[in-house]
């Protein structure tokens, strides 16, 4: 790693509206130049720490998980109006060393938004010090503790707060960041800090403060902070970022700005060799399901899987179950899954119990013996020829899908039996994104860039229509899209591609909703999916609550599957009745 420069202050497009970095591209990029490892530290949340983390592997460099947090200036639970407002909330850069490290920034982040959520999900010093093992702290950027009393004049303070600091951390670890992107503040903080160094002790690290990956990408990252905030660039009173030096530099650039301290940007090297992170995917998480009997969980699916076949099938079982039956626990016991059979079973029957109308079972899941056999489906496999491994293949180790639907009104009865069940803080729903789409990203782009109403719309009309109920991208309107189903967007794109060509302003405000659309614009709840763990959830993702209540994961779906987590669609329907009569229908011929 020598003569290299890592970045250890990065945000990403998962912090939402003001981070225009895709993860994909910031690290094939970081790879590109060569760099051995980079860091992921967005504003205040974890959201695309599995992403981040599956990515940086894939590209063979080091994943170094960490996040920006929000400080309360007292208390967390403090929330007395105007006291931690968004203009004076400060900054806090945690990286996470080790996996307790990981385990201690995956709390933060949890209490932040379910205690200290004030406009920003916050932490307090008290906090940090209680999950302050395994990570690595630093002063952050000029919203930072430090840097703030600093610009106010507070040196003694700062002086004392980064000594508190220091003996939160550890000596080893915590350290001053020092940043130069041509910002006045930081002229006037930086000699100050680089002194506070030398006679505190503590060392100084390089940082760039990185929020889109090129420098060609500042004019579509304030379009996007202009997004946030509903100004127009030609606003003179708005947010902004001073420059176009927020970006993916190399080592070389560093040292054009902050070469006076090699040891800073060298540092930045070995805090990277001290992280090392390791998430284990694939390991199931199941949920500690007990058998009332006192059996294992394979005899008891085998239990009760049997007593269903009588019920369905007749006793004697017919031979040709037995067989399908016989074949189907064989695979699963094999893959470790009886467990989930019986918590899905143990749901349904429940719900069943409470006169809760259940479907009768979607997609791959009525394929299996074993599931209609405990009343989780309600089509007979057998006599439609459905095969099992499209729902479980012995070759590909993936946790089943059954997906269960349930009277819409009752659904939150199912939610809360799980909780009660399981235990309230290992059940919980799954976090979804909205992102900016082609149209909004054509119609906001106008927008910002000072353009009349008109221009958006008139553009935004030529964009080609739905597909399937989704929507094409803009780079299929340019591209010929090598997935056949839309590749029709390129060819009704012309008169699009034509305003590109001709004129000016068209091209602009193209030019920047290109680089807008699909970065993350807003969080939601998955309307079906909920997660149950072994242990509590936030030793495995972090947690946050809705605007509804609700408590929500940090990570999507795709990223609990990866962690092993056993998630359940239980989706809501308004009217089961049009199910009923179609598995009627089926039924009778």
């Amino acid at each position: 790693m020598s003569g290299s420069f890592v970045h250890l202050h990065v945000h990403t497009e998962y912090s939402m509206l003001d981070g225009a970095s895709r993860i994909r591209e910031l690290v094939g990029e970081a790879a590109r130049q060569g760099m051995p490892a980079l860091a992921i530290t967005d504003h205040g949340v974890l959201y695309g720490l599995i992403d981040f983390y599956d990515a940086c592997q894939e590209a063979g460099i080091k994943p170094i998980l960490g996040c920006e947090l929000y400080l309360a200036r007292e208390s967390r639970f403090s929330k007395l109006a105007g006291e931690d407002n968004p203009k004076t909330i400060q900054h806090m850069t945690v990286l996470a060393r080790d996996e307790r490290g990981y385990r201690n920034l995956l709390k933060l982040a949890t209490a932040a938004s379910l205690e200290g959520y004030y406009y920003r999900p916050r932490v307090d010093r008290e906090l940090i010090a209680e999950h302050s093992e395994g990570l690595i702290g630093t002063t952050g950027c000029l919203n930072g503790q430090i840097p703030r009393l600093l610009l106010e004049g507070r040196v003694e303070e700062a002086r004392t707060s980064a000594g508190a600091w220091r003996d939160i951390f550890g000596a080893e670890n915590f350290f001053i960041e020092l940043q130069d992107h041509g910002i006045a503040d930081q002229h006037t903080v930086n000699p100050h800090l680089i002194e506070m160094s030398s006679s505190l002790g503590i060392p100084m690290v390089a940082t760039n403060d990185l929020h889109y990956t090129s420098r060609s990408d500042a004019e579509a990252h304030d379009v996007l902070l202009c997004i946030q905030t509903g100004a127009a660039q030609a606003d003179t009173d708005r947010f902004k970022f001073d420059g176009d030096e927020f970006y993916l530099k190399s080592r070389q650039e560093m040292e054009k700005v902050l070469g006076h301290y090699p040891d800073a940007i060298d540092r930045t090297v070995q805090v990277a060799e001290m992280c090392d992170v390791k998430i284990p995917f694939g390991e199931l998480q199941l949920p500690d399901f007990r058998p009332p009997d006192g059996t294992s969980l394979d005899d008891y699916l085998v239990k009760l899987s049997y007593e269903g076949a009588r019920q369905r099938y007749g006793d004697p079982v017919p031979e040709e179950v037995r067989r399908r039956l016989d074949y189907e626990l064989n695979v699963i016991r094999d893959m470790g899954f009886s467990g989930y059979f019986l918590i899905v079973a143990d749901v349904v029957q429940w719900a069943k119990s409470r006169g809760i109308r259940t479907g009768p079972g979607r997609g791959s899941a009525a394929g299996s013996c074993v599931g209609y056999c405990l009343g989780i489906t309600a089509l007979d496999p057998l006599r439609y020829n459905l095969m099992f491994e499209r729902f479980l293949n012995p070759e590909r180790r993936e946790m089943p899908d059954i997906d269960i639907d349930f009277d819409e009104r009752r659904r939150g009865e199912v939610i809360r039996y799980l909780r009660d069940r399981y235990g309230e803080d290992r059940v919980a729903q799954i976090v979804t994104f909205a992102t900016i789409k082609g149209k909004s990203a054509i119609r906001d782009a106008a927008r910002v860039l000072g353009y009349a109403y008109g221009t958006g719309d008139r553009l935004a009309k030529m964009f080609p229509r739905p597909l399937l109920g989704k929507d094409p991208l803009l780079r299929d309107c340019f591209e010929r899209s090598k997935d056949s189903k839309w590749t029709y967007a390129f060819t009704e794109a012309g008169e699009l591609r034509k305003a590109y060509a001709e004129e000016p302003e068209a091209k602009r405000v193209l030019d920047s909703a290109r680089k807008l659309e699909g970065l993350r614009r807003q969080t939601g709840t998955h309307a079906a999916a909920v997660v149950i763990g072994r242990e509590p959830l936030v030793e495995h993702t972090a947690l946050q609550r809705t605007d509804s209540g609700d408590v929500v994961t940090q990570y999507e779906m795709n990223a609990v599957g990866k962690l092993g987590l056993l998630k359940m669609d239980i989706l809501g329907l308004a009217n089961l009745t049009v199910i009923d009569l179609t598995l009627d229908r089926l039924r009778a011929k």
